[in-house]
């Protein structure tokens, strides 16, 4: 596309002398030239075409001079539109005050072409570097929309109605997920596998954005519809790490832990595929991490076999399950959050219901960040059994 460049001058000389110039770059296509007399006349040649990219105007014309065009020209609010100011040798003072009100630059009378030239070209680079962040700005936003799409959709994805439950007085369970960036690739769920077992998850995707956060939905699905038809946590680990190794891209994978907690007596068989352990909170006040099972992540070797342990949990006790960015949170010293004040701040919430659980850990989180951004998604899960 060539440059267009409207020309804003009284005197009829300077539409010969600029076409004769520039007759070769008109030719090719490069500069694309129009001619009005005064500043109406200019505005209304602005107002019916809005893609000029340069104005060249005099100041001193009849009607409207040039310092008035220029004023109506920046109202329009385009930065991308480069006015070249033309005066008489030695009017400084209009001369300043039109680079004051924003003018590119300006070229004296009488006209050097060559150093006008040069002026038109400057020019031309400024409204190229323009264009360019226009359009990366435009993209950006795209992007940006794109992304609040995608958050919306992965958070539908997880449970959000709590009480989950209601008419199931044997337990109680409350989660969270905090992506650090728009999406995230941490997942947390629940769901009842029959009328006596509850599954629950909390698994971390590797990498961030947005592959990381499909690769969650993939792994999320394929460990709920696998686990709905199956009574062993292992066996679901197994047969779901034989299916996220072929849908894995780029060498992801899951770190996941799953649970089936019978609902009537507390007790719990479960798998740790290479995830952070449990904290396993007594009634009492007693506070421990749950025995690995000492099994791999999912969607790295197809063949891995996995293991299965249980612990019983009594009236009262609680299970909660994190991802690592609850432990590697940083503070402004660089320090991580860790297992030890994790343990201290579970102690402290013995027998607490396990909403107030989550919001206490995320809370201590947030003190202990003091301001420091968050660089990796925070999902925090809560149950404990009440007992009959």
């Amino acid at each position: 596309m060539p440059v267009k460049i409207l020309s804003v001058d009284d005197e009829q000389d300077m539409e010969i002398l600029l076409t004769q110039y520039f007759r070769r770059k008109i030719k090719r296509g490069e500069y694309a030239f129009s001619f009005a007399h005064n500043g109406v006349e200019a505005l209304q040649m602005l107002l019916a075409h809005p893609d000029f990219d340069i104005i060249l105007s005099d100041i001193n014309m009849p009607e409207m001079d040039g310092l008035t065009l220029l004023t109506r020209i920046n109202e329009m609010r385009n930065p991308a539109l480069k006015c070249i100011m033309v005066s008489a040798y030695g009017d400084m003072e209009n001369i300043r005050t039109a680079m004051n009100r924003g003018a590119f630059d300006f070229t004296t009378k009488p006209i050097n072409l060559e150093d006008m030239e040069c002026t038109i070209e400057k020019a031309i680079e400024q409204i190229a570097f323009i264009k360019n962040a226009q359009k990366e700005h435009t993209q950006l936003k795209s992007i940006q929309s794109d992304l609040k799409v995608a958050k919306e959709i992965q958070e539908t994805i997880l449970p959000k109605k709590f009480p989950p439950f209601p008419a199931l007085p044997t337990f109680d369970i409350y989660a969270s997920m905090n992506a650090a960036a728009y999406v995230g690739g941490d997942f947390y769920d629940f769901f009842l596998i029959d009328g006596e077992r509850l599954g629950f998850v909390v698994a971390d995707v590797s990498g961030k954005g947005i592959p990381a956060a499909i690769f969650m939905a993939i792994s999320r699905t394929v460990i709920r519809a696998i686990a709905l038809a199956e009574n062993s946590a292992s066996q679901c680990m197994m047969r779901s790490n034989r299916i996220l190794c072929q849908e894995s891209v780029n060498d992801m994978f899951v770190t996941a832990f799953y649970g089936i907690m019978d609902i009537q007596s507390g007790a719990v068989t479960y798998c740790n595929a290479g995830h952070n352990p449990p904290v396993l909170i007594r009634k009492e006040g007693e506070v421990s991490f749950l025995p690995l099972t000492n099994d791999m992540i999912l969607g790295a070797y197809p063949d891995t076999a996995f293991h299965e342990k249980e612990a019983i949990l009594r009236p009262g006790d609680s299970l909660f399950l994190y991802t690592d960015g609850v432990t590697e949170a940083m503070n402004l010293r660089k320090e991580p959050y860790g297992n030890a004040r994790l343990m201290e701040r579970c102690q402290a919430m013995k027998g607490c219901h396990p909403e107030e659980m989550v919001r206490r850990v995320a809370g201590s989180i947030d003190d202990f960040a003091d301001g420091t951004v968050q660089s990796d998604d925070i999902t925090l899960l809560s149950i404990i059994y009440n007992g009959h």
